[in-house]
């Protein structure tokens, strides 16, 4: 189908389409069924995700003027969208009509149901007589069904003005079913607030962000980049958050710094609307209030099943006032958490049910212990799961009852790459291993980073179970079989500068029923910056 054509028979789905809805589902508010923009409205692109069987959520929004609160009028606007089996849509199988709703920024959340499972389909919108570009997305497997192989990458960290966004271009060029979001997908610093060692390549727009305006902009600004864009439009993404979201290193409902309870509560219900709109989430994700469900598993057949945490929204405040700190009685309470109670619960319930060859928590901070001292005595980051062991050793021990779950742990946050396996007894080399844990360094956050920083071999030697450590930027692909889980740490030599290529820093495989990791290839990158400093 034509661009003609698809004005033609989106334009009739959209005069049946208002025929039929409410007026008081849009809440009153005018409904402009022949919109006319001052400049292309898609200028954010499209992106997918939360798949099911049959089904995703497609995503775009109407931003004619981006950086400046999008430049729509109060108006909610109907937007024609269609599904095909082929990129020149000479097969649509799907078409629609969903409204860009003026409270939600003119985001739009198709959630799209009656598609085949495991199967690729295209999509694309039209508001008035404007196309979007074209994406691309993918259905989960069947419940239950026989998977020979997943292919995936996740990504965390990506502060726009320490470098450029040239991972998400290599990563569009990968062959991948999905894409996973560990959290930080903006930072909410004002214009040159957080330095990267080498300096700042590009400049925030405005002071620390705020206000529902504030965070609308800033993910306007992240969007507005071309290789982000293409990384979204490629592959279905199933994200969550960590803490920049917000605010640094903010816990349940307590800031980091200088605000009151009610501010920050505002500010947290900014924040999470905003994200809600930006992001291709359901409805069932859609905030209420103070709260916004974000926890969720997503199986892929019988091979894989995915526990999407949230580790920000319900924790306890970080212990002995957060930062790197020695154990202490408020850091060893057994009834400190960072899930929440029910979250916890979930967890552990779902778990406990699967029937996957491999579990997996795609998660935000630092699973296995990290001690940065040298010696006797211990220095552990609070805002981590260090700061809440007896938390992290519920899940321990379920893994130590339920052997042969294959676990592996996916985190972000930190801005380096390290592979450990998670040990029953972190002070115990000789323990048993339980799982493997993969941190993916960050897409520019840092800057150009190096191989090694001044404290990789003190942290490796204090931590055995600590296999690998990388500092450069980059993401983490893993191809997973039923036999075998390969993890490849896919790097960049900068993000200073555009168009770097990105090689393979080191591939570890682990075996189905042998938690641990095995080193199968390790390939130096060349670079012309260095980074020496913590």
């Amino acid at each position: 189908m034509g661009r003609r054509e698809f004005l033609r028979a989106t334009g009739k789905i959209a005069g049946l389409t208002l025929g039929l809805t409410l007026l008081g589902s849009l809440k009153g508010i005018p409904v402009d069924a022949s919109p006319k923009f001052k400049s292309y409205p898609f200028t954010l692109g499209v992106a997918s995700g939360d798949p099911s069987p049959d089904g995703a959520v497609l995503w775009t929004r109407l931003a004619p003027d981006p950086l400046n609160g999008g430049g729509m009028p109060f108006h909610n606007v109907p937007v024609q969208w269609e599904v095909a089996l082929d990129e020149g849509f000479r097969h649509v199988v799907q078409r629609g009509t969903e409204f860009a709703r003026a409270e939600l920024a003119h985001s739009v959340h198709v959630e799209v149901n009656g598609l085949r499972p495991d199967t690729w389909y295209y999509y694309r919108f039209k508001a008035g007589a404007e196309i979007s570009p074209t994406g691309r997305t993918k259905t989960l497997p069947a419940v239950e069904a026989p998977l020979a192989r997943l292919t995936f990458a996740f990504a965390s960290c990506q502060q726009y003005e320490h470098g450029y966004f040239t991972a998400y271009r290599r990563m569009a060029e990968e062959d991948l079913d999905v894409v996973f979001h560990l959290g930080d997908y903006i930072y909410e610093y004002g214009a040159n607030e957080y330095v990267a060692d080498g300096g700042n390549v590009r400049t925030h727009q405005g002071n620390e962000i705020m206000t529902l305006e504030d965070y609308r902009n800033r993910y306007a600004q992240y969007k507005t980049d071309a290789d982000l864009r293409e990384a979204h439009a490629a592959f279905p993404w199933i994200v969550t958050w960590d803490d920049h979201e917000v605010e640094n290193n903010y816990a349940g409902p307590i800031p980091e710094k200088g605000q009151s309870p009610e501010a920050f509560m505002k500010r947290r219900i900014a924040a999470y609307q905003a994200y809600y709109e930006h992001m291709p989430l359901r409805r069932s994700s859609l905030p209420q209030g103070v709260v916004m469900q974000l926890y969720r598993r997503f199986a892929y057949g019988n091979l894989a099943e995915f526990h999407v945490l949230d580790t920000r929204q319900y924790r306890d405040d970080q212990a002995n006032g957060d930062g790197s700190k020695p154990p202490s009685p408020e850091s060893l309470n057994p009834q400190r958490t960072l899930l929440g109670t029910e979250q916890e619960k979930w967890l552990l319930d779902g778990l406990t049910r699967s029937g996957a060859r491999w579990n997996v928590l795609a998660q935000q901070v630092f699973f296995c212990q990290r001690d940065y001292t040298e010696g006797p005595g211990q220095k552990l980051s609070m805002d981590a799961w260090d700061g809440y062991p007896a938390n992290r050793d519920r899940l321990v021990n379920f893994m130590a009852e339920h052997a042969g779950r294959n676990f592996v742990v996916l985190t972000g946050d930190v801005h380096a790459n390290w592979a450990a396996e998670i040990k029953k007894d972190f002070n115990d080399s000789n323990s048993a291993t339980l799982g493997v844990e993969i941190v993916g360094t960050s897409i520019t956050s840092g800057g150009d980073g190096s191989d090694v920083r001044a404290d990789t071999e003190r942290i490796l030697q204090e931590n055995p179970h600590i296999k690998f450590f990388n500092n450069h930027r980059g993401y983490v692909r893993c191809t997973v079989t039923p036999e075998k889980w390969q993890t490849d740490y896919r790097v960049l030599p900068y993000v200073s500068r555009k168009g770097a290529p990105v090689v393979t820093r080191a591939s570890f495989v682990t075996e189905s029923g042998k938690p641990g990791l095995i080193l199968v290839g390790e390939q130096p990158v060349a670079t012309t910056h260095s980074l020496t400093l913590v």
